[in-house]
């Protein structure tokens, strides 16, 4: 075996954010009061948090901004009056509590376990991200967990991936590769800190993108046939 660091992306590689997403963008909504039209209020909020992930990936905003700000602009846009900060709170409270694992998760880090270290990697709220993990069977595989909140920078910033590899016991670049949904965060991260990477490419789309993964699944099962 080639690779003994495996560093896995959490969101829409190991769980199923968008389900638990969406799962507490409804409960959020409906305990403020708001049960008409939530699933065009959802395509805004999703529209504007991307917007401002992209934003704190490129360093322009930071975390405590864009908690309150995707509701804000969601709020404005469908003229729904309630305090934005409020409904924020709310969200990252319930979030932990759903927890969706994607098919085929315990599986494959189960069967990677076996080689060395598996550790997360996550552009995320790190309070959130941890009890998300906690809440889950993934917390009896997981080695270390580095977030980009606690770090200062996200990925695909070079200086997240220096801060994540000072966590494992060992580290050679040689032997370490990156397993993740994003090409901009995961794959061009891994190009950039000179690692391997895997693509996980469970929808099959075409990559138009720079990054250039070294191997890539449609499947976290057919991690399994690789390693």
């Amino acid at each position: 075996m080639k690779y003994n660091l495996f560093l896995f992306d959490l969101d829409d590689t190991l769980l199923d954010f968008q389900a638990s997403e969406k799962l507490c963008f409804n409960e959020t909504f409906i305990n403020f009061g708001i049960k008409d039209l939530l699933e065009d209020i959802h395509k805004t909020y999703k529209v504007e948090n991307n917007l401002l992930w992209k934003q704190l990936e490129r360093g322009e905003v930071d975390k405590d901004f864009l908690k309150v700000e995707r509701f804000k602009r969601t709020l404005d846009r469908h003229k729904i009056e309630i305090p934005p900060h409020k409904m924020a709170e709310f969200y990252l409270e319930q979030l932990p509590k759903h927890v969706v694992l994607l098919d085929g998760a315990i599986d494959a880090l189960s069967h990677l376990k076996q080689f060395g270290e598996v550790g997360v990697i996550t552009n995320g709220i790190e309070f959130v991200q941890r009890e998300r993990i906690k809440n889950s069977e993934l917390k009896f595989l997981i080695d270390f967990i580095a977030v980009s909140e606690e770090c200062g920078f996200a990925k695909p910033d070079v200086r997240f991936f220096e801060y994540t590899v000072k966590k494992a016991k060992q580290f050679k670049k040689e032997s370490t590769i990156v397993i993740g949904d994003r090409l901009d965060a995961d794959i061009l991260g891994a190009n950039q800190f000179g690692i391997d990477s895997c693509w996980y490419n469970q929808h099959k789309a075409e990559n138009t993108s720079t990054a250039k993964p070294t191997f890539m699944v449609n499947n976290l099962l057919s991690l399994k046939s690789i390693f």
